[in-house]
Formats: structure tokens, sequence, C-alpha cells
């Protein structure tokens, strides 16, 4: 049966979040009803709210949700109610790519998860007044009390373990933490450079510093914010708004350059300067999204010395067994996730939103 909730619905690009009731559609063959504890604040959430991809508005957003299974579709197998999970993106896991263990680079992503709105059947899960809204965002649409999700959305997780803390791991965190362990898996004695020091960027940090890397190097241009870096786990910083950035990364790889490169602010300046901060052989994963359409330009030469420009979406995570590893590092203080995140009731939205914006929040969390 069907489902009345409250939900934060965005009417149109570059509206505020206003909450109402909408009609959360009875759960398919394999998809769970999820009562949310918290979900995570991502800039993907911003751009789409605020126009910036084609996502059919209005519509509920949300995509790094976490809370206790309330009711299963009839082929779900994978959670059960009463199951405490963490909601991630979607996938359609019959691709090369899903059995391949790769369901980040889904052949159908793009329309399951971030612009489609709809089921793969192009049926809606939410309803105002009897009309369909913008749904299905990520598999889940979280930012509502119930939320409808698809079971290959859903990881089950460690009922001990907070869910405000576990609700960053369905995007953000996997793709700082991915980033380093999946892309650039760092040899010993390695340098590893990370542009940009928000929820992603100091997730890479703390990622970096759980492997034989021995130069972790946070570059930022807000000091608080390089603070913590080093209280995560980065061995140097650097501040963007007043040093040098290739003189400085020159000086502090000894001229060698960086082994890796993790680039999250979305700025094709520091993507470039970036490129030029690597190693003979090093690579660079370029995280942070720009507008569609915005182009680098390279020195082609510079690339023949086997340096790579990798490209990454949500950290090229499984995320059934990555999640519940990235949990456990939770549960045992070595992954400090709580030192990036503030939490806001979910009524207040509007003000996580400005929080966020304004750089006073690196991961607003919201509770149910």
């Amino acid at each position: 049966m069907s489902r009345i909730t409250r939900a934060a619905v965005v009417e149109s690009g570059g509206a505020p979040f206003t909450l109402a009731d909408v009609e959360l559609d009875a759960p398919g063959p394999h998809e769970a009803v999820v009562r949310m504890v918290a979900a995570g604040l991502c800039h993907t959430d911003l751009t789409v709210a605020g126009g910036g991809l084609p996502f059919p508005l209005p519509g509920v957003l949300g995509h790094e949700g976490a809370g206790v299974v309330e009711a299963v579709g009839p082929a779900v197998t994978g959670v059960a109610p009463g199951d405490h999970v963490v909601l991630s993106f979607t996938s359609c896991g019959a691709c090369r790519n899903c059995r391949g263990g790769h369901p980040a680079y889904c052949a159908t992503w793009l329309p399951l998860n971030l612009l489609g709105g709809r089921r793969a059947d192009g049926t809606g899960t939410v309803h105002r007044d009897g009309a369909p809204l913008g749904g299905h965002f990520f598999g889940q649409s979280s930012f509502a009390e119930r939320a409808l999700a698809d079971e290959r959305s859903l990881v089950k997780v460690d009922a001990d373990v907070p869910l405000e803390t576990l609700a960053p791991l369905g995007c953000g965190v996997q793709t700082g933490v991915g980033a380093v362990w999946n892309v650039l898996k760092p040899a010993t004695g390695g340098t590893v450079v990370v542009l940009g020091a928000g929820a992603v960027g100091l997730s890479a940090v703390m990622a970096a510093a759980l492997t034989p890397a021995t130069r972790i190097v946070a570059v930022d241009r807000v000091g608080e914010r390089l603070a913590l870096a080093e209280e995560l786990g980065a061995t140097h910083t650097v501040d963007a708004a007043g040093d040098d950035l290739g003189a400085a990364l020159a000086e502090i790889t000894r001229g060698e350059g960086a082994d890796g490169v993790v680039e999250t602010t979305g700025s094709a300046a520091v993507l470039r300067r970036g490129v030029d901060a690597l190693a003979a052989r090093g690579t660079l994963v370029v995280v942070g999204a720009p507008p569609f359409g915005t182009e680098v330009a390279l020195d082609v030469n510079g690339l023949l010395a086997g340096r790579r420009i990798v490209g990454l979406t949500l950290g090229d995570a499984e995320t059934q067994t990555f999640i519940p590893a990235l949990v456990r590092l939770v549960k045992e203080g070595r992954l400090p996730l709580h030192r990036l995140i503030s939490t806001y009731p979910f009524e207040e939205i509007d003000r996580a939103v400005r929080d966020m914006r304004a750089g006073k929040a690196i991961k607003p969390v919201l509770t149910f």
C-alpha cells in the first residue's frame, strides 16, 4: 500500500526546499520502504536544486540516506524490516560493469540515479495531489521521513553505529576514500595531494592516512579546514589563498612531484595545476564536477612521462563490500567522520543549505 510522508520538495530550479506531504508508491518487488534517521546534504543536491542538472522538478532529492527498513517488496532478499541501512546509488546489476564489480559505471547510471526521476520502467515513486514528482534520486530520494528505495541502493550496516554518523558514506565519503584506495593505491613512501578540504577531500585525507603514503598534502583556502586536515592525517598543508601552489608542492616533494592527486574542487584551473604537480607515472583523480562542457588545456608532452588523468564516480565502489568496511573503521575510531559532521533537524534543511554554501558546515546531516 502507498504511504503519506513529509518530504523536502524543490518546486523549480533555484527554489528553496519546502516541506510538504507526498505519497510514496507501494514498494515494488525489489524495493523497500525505509524510515529515515539521517540524510547527508551533498553539493550534488544543491546543484540539482539550483537547476544545474536536468532532473525533473518539482522533485524530492537526497542521496546520502541512513535509516531503518520498515517494509520490503516480495523479491527483496538482502534486507528485512528492522535492519539498519545506508542508502547509496542504484544500478542495474546486469550490465558488464555491474557484473564486473564496478556498479558506479553502470550502463544506465545517469537515468537511474541523476537525471531520470523515475524507475527504470518509467513509473514514478513519489506523487503529490495525484501528480508524479521527480523522485528515485540515486534510487532513494531520502530528503523525506520515509523513502522508497531500490534494493540495490541499500546496504545493511551494524546497528551499533549511530546512523547520523554513517549517512555521508552513501556518496561523499566513499567518493573520497575510493579515490585513494581504489584508484591511487599509494605505495610505501608515496606522496598524495588532496586539492580541496571539503567533505570529499577530508575523506581522501583520512583514507590516505590509512595507507603506506608518507606525505599527505591538503590544499585549501580556509585555514580552519587545513587545521582539521592536519588533525585527520595530513602531514603538510598549503594555503591556496596565499601560497603559490606549484612552488609549495615542489618544495614539499623536493622537486619530485606527487605520486597521486585527488582534485575535488571542480575548478578547471586547479585541475590543471594538479596535473602540473604530478611526478612521472603519477595519477590525478578527477572528482570535482565543473559545469558541463568545461575543458582543460594540457601539455601533451607532459603526459608522455606516464602521467594519468582518471575520472571517478562514487569512488568506483562496490557498495555491498565497501560501505561495511567503512562502517567498521568508523566503529573502531579509525575513520572519524564525526569530525566533519554538523547535524540539523530536518525542518531546518534551508539553514543547513545556507551554512554549507557559506562554508560554515563541511558535511551537514539532517536528522529526523
